[in-house]
């Protein structure tokens, strides 16, 4: 798509825009909401699985809707993933491969939140972005958001008693000096969100709500602490050197401690919908950006956090990128749920376009999931979405590539390397490589490898901070 033809595409979709077909009947286009943990693995949740760590909020929001067990995110890591949800391009095709946090997306991309704002919605977004930094003209500002608060660069988000966070192109300074931990970010973030949707109750908006926790540094207030304190058996996190992530004494206490406060968090939007009679009429999407991480004083399989899966945030084997994810619609979704239909980010762009009467930018490689969302229990949402699913990582070059077909999963853990086969079905956990022993299946899903990658744009940061300036 050339700077041109998204320009045409911009002017021209709002007059395309039309009732969805799924949704007529109703007064207004529904409300979206896609809520994003960063680094909370899928069997961080108690409707997942989850035994040592409170979810309540997010377990009630499971039952009140469908539960998606085969979800994936975009990528293992944090800003290629968001690059594959904003424009709906899988990662051999978006234009964020690395995850530095500062690499801009083009101008050729169109986002989910410029698809919306063509059909008339208010569009915020609240945390973190990693898509653009300022003056780089892709800030959420400048792709689509009528209103930002956060951060733009990953390594500015992960201190938790920053200084300042971006709020709609200028910088807002925070009570965090001389050592304070006073505003912790988190909190200031969730807040923000509250104010948007109860100022645009009367619109239809979008609200984007990419949290930070429980994303190392492992920090939290201590009312959400105190609940975890004395529980685990605890091994304290030594920052090493160089290492900008703060030590903490009980590092498992505080990685619960945040995700019981995510679950919070998610809970007083829920009743600030249930106040402004909107609950009825908005779709709320929770999910992850990755899997969890194993280092930064986390302990994954402690937790279980991966669930039944191998590998954790940084790999491509299920525990890297099948996430929770969790969709709620009373009225349209039926309550307790279950799907098993695989899809991933690059699906929600075109499925939001479709519920928000929205025409989806083209080309991308996301499909609608509409009535796998809407009627998971019927015959047509049990029905596949998509032939494969492709996820690469990249750093300075190609480094490792997935993809799922059906029940079959291909990974080369490293460039040059053998792959490996899977059947999902019968080992989900990927202990046994079948390559040698279904050679036809392994040189299909390898010439999926092949086509479905593309060299990207430079991956280049504008002005590459170093993280120091942002504590």
């Amino acid at each position: 798509m050339s700077t041109l033809s998204r320009r045409q595409w911009l002017s021209t979709a709002a007059a395309a825009s039309v009732a969805p077909a799924v949704l007529r009947g109703q007064r207004r286009p529904p409300n979206l909401v896609f809520i994003m943990a960063d680094d909370l693995g899928y069997g961080h949740l108690g409707c997942y699985g989850q035994q040592k760590i409170k979810t309540p909020v997010l377990d009630r929001l499971a039952a009140e809707g469908v539960r998606f067990t085969h979800a994936y995110s975009g990528n293992t890591v944090c800003a290629p993933s968001r690059c594959t949800l904003m424009t709906g391009k899988h990662a051999g095709h978006c234009s964020v491969r690395g995850n530095a946090g500062g690499i801009p997306l083009q101008p050729t991309d169109v986002t989910l939140a410029e698809t919306l704002k063509s059909a008339g919605y208010v569009n915020g977004c609240f945390g973190k972005w990693g898509l653009g930094e300022a003056n780089t003209g892709h800030t959420p500002n400048d792709r689509g958001f009528d209103e930002f608060y956060g951060y733009l660069h990953q390594l500015h988000a992960h201190f938790y008693y920053t200084h300042f966070l971006w709020k709609n192109g200028r910088k807002h300074f925070l009570a965090n000096r001389h050592d304070w931990r006073r505003d912790y970010t988190h909190d200031l973030i969730a807040a923000e969100s509250l104010k948007f949707v109860r100022k645009n109750r009367h619109n239809p908006f979008f609200l984007y709500l990419p949290f930070t926790i429980p994303h190392a540094e492992l920090l939290v207030p201590e009312d959400s602490l105190a609940e975890y304190q004395g529980v685990f058996p605890e091994t304290p996190f030594t920052s090493a050197p160089r290492m900008h992530y703060a030590p903490h004494p009980t590092p498992k206490a505080a990685l619960a401690g945040m995700i019981s406060r995510l679950d919070r968090s998610v809970g007083e939007l829920l009743r600030t919908l249930d106040e402004l009679n909107l609950r009825d009429n908005t779709l709320v999407v929770f999910t992850s950006d990755n899997g969890p991480d194993r280092d930064n004083g986390n302990d994954p399989d402690f937790f279980q956090a991966a669930g039944p899966f191998r590998g954790y945030k940084r790999d491509l084997y299920e525990g890297g990128i099948r996430v929770p994810m969790i969709a709620r619609l009373p009225g349209r979704i039926p309550a307790g749920a279950t799907s098993a239909v695989p899809w991933s980010f690059q699906d929600v762009l075109p499925t939001f376009a479709e519920l928000a009467g929205a025409s989806a930018p083209r080309p991308i490689d996301g499909r609608s999931i509409t009535r796998q969302l809407l009627e998971p229990n019927s015959p047509a949402g049990r029905a596949p979405v998509h032939d494969h699913l492709y996820w690469e990582v990249w750093d300075n070059g190609l480094t490792m590539q997935a993809t799922r077909a059906g029940e079959w999963k291909a990974v080369r853990p490293s460039m040059g390397a053998p792959l490996e086969l899977y059947n999902l079905s019968a080992d989900p956990g990927e202990r046994q490589n079948l390559a040698a022993a279904q050679p036809e299946t392994a040189t299909r899903l390898a010439s999926i490898l092949e086509r479905e990658h593309i060299p990207p744009p430079p991956q280049i940061e504008p002005d590459k901070p170093d993280g120091k300036r942002y504590i």
